[in-house]
């Protein structure tokens, strides 16, 4: 259940909604957006008497809640959140995030170099997997500890956050202590331990969607993580399995409009793991930017055909180029800018 509060209700009158609801039993989250004060109840609401609240003096109107997410929703929550990685570096505002970088880090000389030239491509963050999860226990897990070191110095070489993914919760706090955005991946996102834990850290974390979830799913994980204290969250859809072969996953861009519509978070695009395949990329991003997107993860690698880990779905930084220059344009269609 939200109480919406009229424009001008006086500090009594607040005091008052809110003793009413808690008089029932329930938790009560106030949410003041630039134009409305909504209190959101957390808990079972069946013992509030609607008639009674929308009664109360102060009260413009009392909505009952079908969703199971709260504090995802757009209804207890009506402006959207942006979340800064770093400062000065936001998602969720007028200008998309842009992060870029390879699929996994292999050395200090690639990343470094993928790094500075993403930067100067107009990236605002340095994506870069050190721990990777394989279908296949004989693939390339990546570097492990060694490869946050080398994230590291990539930053310090660039000044650019750094996002990368993480497998469990024995790491959390080396985590939060050495990186900017903490990635939950797809095969996580129902992880729950892992997303309780996170919940604790106030750090930015980026959630992706789980290869065959639902909206609500996604929006329920992310619940977890909310719960817990930690407002800072971003979602990233990256594909969902279908019964279609030809690419590695299928993107779905209603589900940005779907989310925007349901939840104040932010939402960025993943299009180089929907697709699969490089030369979908470019095209698969700037789509994303015209449905509604708040930033692209975009895959970057100097040497695509060595790479250790998803090179066929990696652009290189020419082609980072080249889309970069087209994003630009078309965020300005659609009001935005990179």
């Amino acid at each position: 259940m939200v109480v919406i509060m009229k424009p001008g209700f006086s500090k009594e009158q607040l005091d008052h909604a809110i003793q009413e609801m808690e008089r029932c039993g329930v938790n009560v989250m106030i949410s003041r957006g630039a134009e409305t004060t909504i209190l959101g109840a957390e808990g079972n609401a069946q013992s509030i008497d609607v008639e009674k609240m929308q009664s109360l003096p102060g009260v413009e109107r009392v909505m009952r809640v079908s969703e199971p997410y709260k504090k995802a929703n757009r209804k207890y929550h009506p402006d959207d959140t942006v979340v800064e990685i770093a400062p000065g570096v936001k998602v969720g505002g007028k200008r998309l995030l842009v992060a870029a970088g390879p699929c996994s880090v292999e050395s200090e000389e690639q990343i470094t170099a993928i790094a500075r030239s993403a930067k100067d491509t107009g990236a605002q963050a340095l994506r870069g997997g050190a721990f990777k999860p394989r279908t296949s226990p004989y693939a390339f897990q990546g570097m492990g500890y060694t490869g946050l070191d080398l994230l590291e110095k990539a930053r310090m070489a660039t000044g650019l956050p750094v996002v990368t993914e993480i497998m469990n919760t024995d790491d959390v706090d080396y985590f939060a202590e050495h990186v900017d955005v903490i990635q939950v991946g797809a095969r996580n996102m129902q992880n729950f331990d892992l997303l309780k834990r996170l919940g604790r850290l106030t750090k930015p974390i980026l959630l992706k969607r789980g290869l065959s979830s639902t909206i609500e799913e996604w929006l329920m994980s992310a619940e977890y993580i909310l719960a817990g204290g930690n407002p800072n969250v971003i979602l990233c859809e990256r594909g969902i399995r279908t019964f279609e072969t030809f690419t590695r996953n299928t993107l779905d861009l209603s589900a940005v409009l779907a989310v925007k519509r349901q939840s104040h978070l932010p939402v960025m695009v993943d299009p180089s793991h929907a697709s699969g395949q490089a030369w979908m990329v470019e095209r698969m991003a700037l789509a994303a930017i015209t449905a509604g997107a708040d930033g692209l993860i975009i895959e970057v690698h100097n040497d695509p055909i060595h790479a250790l880990c998803d090179g066929q779905q990696s652009i290189t930084p020419e082609q980072f180029r080249t889309l970069m220059e087209k994003a630009a344009r078309v965020a300005e269609c659609v009001g935005r800018e990179v």
